[in-house]
């Protein structure tokens, strides 16, 4: 039998290495569902429960693997579903293919059952959107998106009439401009280093410094020995953008923890005493984390030059492989004899590790969430890897959890979406089969994605999903009284019994709410060859609080409590506790409006 549209389709993708694709099946794209079954043996076909699961999957598997995500929906809503996915990829410079059916071709812009038009709904989020025009042209265009997906690290999309899914490869009579064979799937990666000047101007910036601090992101993967020996010689602290947590070991002697709104204490303070500035693969979003414009001279490295002085003012701009361009410079810089200021932030980083495992090891009622965080982060295999979430949950996630050579993280970044967590477990375990693969969340979070749980179970999984349940959103309660002053509102979330929900959707669950028991029911469960959902009641008062705190957040915090916001007792003495942990540990954090709100929070509490 003559093979169809979608077979090339498939047949396609799989030259180009893709061996995965996440999604749910839809009457708009049965051809193509088609071809998969043929090809089940070459090509996986994850059944998801949610479109946007599947989206973020794929992200997953493209962001731990390196390699092309696929997903695939049928036309209208199911399309729709796909766009959280889309734009996660587009914000973090992720290769995704997402592939839709559409409408029969003459019922195009015919108000038709699901016929919104799927590539004007992505046009805006896609590095190349096109329509497949018929057999002579699917090879192509599947060869086009791949290229570009590839190379410019993005989103990419498809879609396929549905009569044209079915149609046989003979049927289709290329034009004469068309000449067959003249593309094939082939990628060929630049490797990027700049020219001598530059580095040698760099070079010179930096020999005029004492104070330098590096800032490592996602760029940085697989750079981490050049990073060593670059921070080495330059006296300089390595700091890390969230998603760059794991292109360098916390554990690293020159490790002065995460940056942003979740920053460790030794790491801001470094940022506020700088005099020089090395970015290295990292455009982080939060320009309070930076040192301020006019205070450090700039060196950024970055294989995307429009990247080059996005977030702070830069001196030379190196376009290039960050390990390459590393390496490269190396021999040009002159090591800074002065390592006072290296010294007096590792001490702080010293006390700072002191901070974390008091707060860490309290066995106090209800559990703290930073116990949870503290105690997976022991037990945690030396490859496993570790997804994230949106909410109060990264606070801890970067603060609490010591990632080692050769663990892996991530969670949605920039564009910083709910429902991530489970969504990327999914497709790492996908990609690595045999490793270790924690989504760490929020119960916020965890609600969204509910119904994935039965994926884990259908697709036999061995996922494990750690929730921290507060019957809140309650990072949004902290900003809310941070950020603004204002009294918390519409935060609570109603009981969900996560246990039952697992085990309803045909996973086993645990239930920890004792700090002392915590240790030995996380290991036994992390220890279970089946998914396993780990359901931890913790203390829905305990602040996720900016270390120190910024701008106006004190007085603010000060305002929301004289206002009289809900559970105010419980946050005056949870928020005291946390400020006075701070200070006791790492005193220079507690600027004058902190030690201000210190003294008013004591005074409301007797």
């Amino acid at each position: 039998m003559d093979s169809t549209l979608a077979d090339a389709l498939v047949q396609r993708l799989a030259e180009w290495g893709v061996d995965t694709v996440f999604g749910i099946p839809g009457d708009q794209a049965n051809g193509i569902m088609e071809a998969l079954r043929k090809a089940r043996t070459r090509v996986r076909f994850v059944h998801v429960r949610h479109e946007e699961v599947g989206a973020l999957a794929a992200v997953g598997y493209a962001k731990f693997t390196g390699r092309l995500g696929v997903c695939l929906a049928t036309a209208g809503p199911g399309a729709a579903h796909l766009l959280n996915g889309i734009i996660d990829a587009l914000c973090d410079r992720v290769p995704l293919l997402a592939i839709t059916g559409s409408v029969h071709h003459d019922l195009t812009g015919l108000e038709t059952l699901q016929g919104v038009s799927s590539e004007k709904m992505f046009d805006h989020f896609t590095l190349y959107n096109e329509r497949v025009m018929g057999p002579a042209h699917v090879q192509v265009a599947v060869d086009a998106a791949c290229r570009r997906a590839l190379h410019a690290r993005g989103p990419v999309h498809l879609t396929v009439p549905n009569d044209f899914q079915s149609l046989p490869m003979s049927a289709g009579k290329g034009s004469e401009q068309n000449v067959p064979g003249h593309s094939r799937p082939a990628h060929f990666a630049p490797l990027r280093v700049p020219e001598q000047g530059l580095l040698e101007r760099a070079a010179e910036v930096l020999a005029s410094r004492r104070r330098i601090v590096i800032l490592a992101g996602t760029g940085a993967r697989g750079a981490g020995a050049e990073l060593s020996e670059v921070a080495d010689v330059l006296g300089a602290p390595v700091i890390k953008a969230l998603l760059g947590k794991d292109v360098f070991p916390d554990e690293h002697p020159l490790c002065i923890g995460g940056t942003g709104h979740i920053a460790t204490v030794p790491s801001k303070l470094a940022m506020d005493e700088a005099d020089g500035l090395l970015i290295v693969g990292s455009t982080m979003p939060f320009l309070n984390w930076y040192p301020k414009p006019g205070q450090a001279a700039c060196v950024q490295i970055d294989d995307k030059p429009e990247r080059i002085g996005m977030r702070t003012p830069v001196d030379v701009g190196l376009a290039g492989d960050a390990r390459a361009t590393l390496r490269a410079l190396l021999p040009h810089l002159k090591r800074n004899p002065d390592r006072s200021f290296l010294a007096r932030a590792q001490e702080r980083m010293q006390r700072w590790w002191q901070f974390v495992e008091h707060q860490g090891t309290r066995r106090s009622s209800p559990m703290k969430p930073q116990v949870v965080a503290w105690e997976l982060s022991g037990l945690l295999a030396d490859d496993a890897i570790v997804t994230g979430d949106a909410g109060s949950v990264a606070y801890w996630i970067n603060r609490c959890i010591r990632l080692r050579e050769g663990q892996r993280f991530s969670l949605s970044g920039t564009n910083c979406t709910m429902g991530s967590g489970l969504s990327y477990a999914i497709g790492a375990q996908c990609a690595f089969p045999d490793r270790q693969v924690v989504a760490f969340v929020g119960d916020g979070a965890a609600a969204m994605v509910l119904g994935d749980l039965a994926t884990l179970r259908q697709h036999a999984l061995p996922v494990k999903i750690v929730v921290l349940r507060n019957n809140s959103v309650v990072l949004e309660r902290w900003e809310q009284l941070s950020f603004l002053g204002h009294k918390e509102f519409g935060n609570e979330l109603s009981p969900l019994d996560y246990c039952k929900a697992a085990e309803a959707c045909g996973i086993a669950a645990v239930r920890i709410d004792d700090a002392a028991r915590c240790r030995d029911a996380l290991a036994e469960a992390l220890g279970r060859a089946e998914p396993v959902l780990v359901e931890c009641v913790v203390d829905p008062n305990e602040p996720a609080l900016e270390t120190p705190l910024v701008g106006h957040h004190a007085e603010n915090y000060g305002k929301a409590l004289e206002k009289g916001t809900a559970e105010a007792p419980q946050i005056v003495r949870a928020l005291l506790e946390s400020l006075k942990d701070e200070q006791r540990f790492i005193p220079e954090a507690i600027d004058a409006p902190t030690a201000e709100l210190i003294g008013k929070l004591e005074r409301m509490r007797s």
